[in-house]
C-alpha cells in the first residue's frame, strides 16, 4: 500500500497556498476547482503530497492541536532565521530528544502544527 497524501481543510486558500509554497518550500503539482464552492490543490514533489481543499461553504476550520505534519530540513538553525524574517512565530521548540536529532513546531495558517526536523547522519 502506498500512501499517497494528507487533506488540509483550510480556511483561507490563497493564505495557506502561499504558506505551503513560500514557508515549507512545496511545489505546486496541480490545482482546480470542483463546482462553485471547492478548489484543491495538491503541493509536494516526494512520494506523498499534500492536498488543500478549501470550501466556501464551510468557512469555520477546526484543526485539532493533536495532529502535526512534518518536514525534513538540512539545518533547524537556518529554518528558525529564515521564518523570524518572514515574522513567523515558533509555537515550541527546538528541541533535540537525542544527539542524531533536533525539531521545533510552528502553525501554518489554519492552526495545524508544522514539525521542522534536522537529521544528524551521526553514527
Amino acid at each position: 500500500m502506498k500512501f499517497c497524501w494528507i487533506t488540509i481543510i483550510v480556511n483561507n486558500f490563497e493564505e495557506s497556498l502561499k504558506f505551503y509554497q513560500e514557508i515549507v518550500g512545496l511545489q505546486l503539482n496541480r490545482r482546480f476547482k470542483t463546482g462553485t464552492n471547492i478548489e484543491i490543490a495538491f503541493l509536494g514533489d516526494g512520494e506523498t503530497e499534500i492536498e488543500l481543499l478549501s470550501d466556501k461553504a464551510n468557512n469555520n476550520v477546526n484543526i485539532g492541536k493533536d495532529i502535526s505534519i512534518g518536514f525534513e530540513v538540512k539545518s533547524v538553525d537556518k529554518m528558525i532565521a529564515y521564518l523570524k524574517e518572514k515574522e513567523i512565530k515558533i509555537e515550541s521548540g527546538p528541541f533535540t530528544p537525542n544527539p542524531k536529532t533536533k525539531f521545533f513546531y510552528i502553525l501554518d495558517p489554519n492552526g495545524l502544527k508544522v514539525q521542522f526536523v534536522e537529521l544528524s547522519n551521526l553514527k
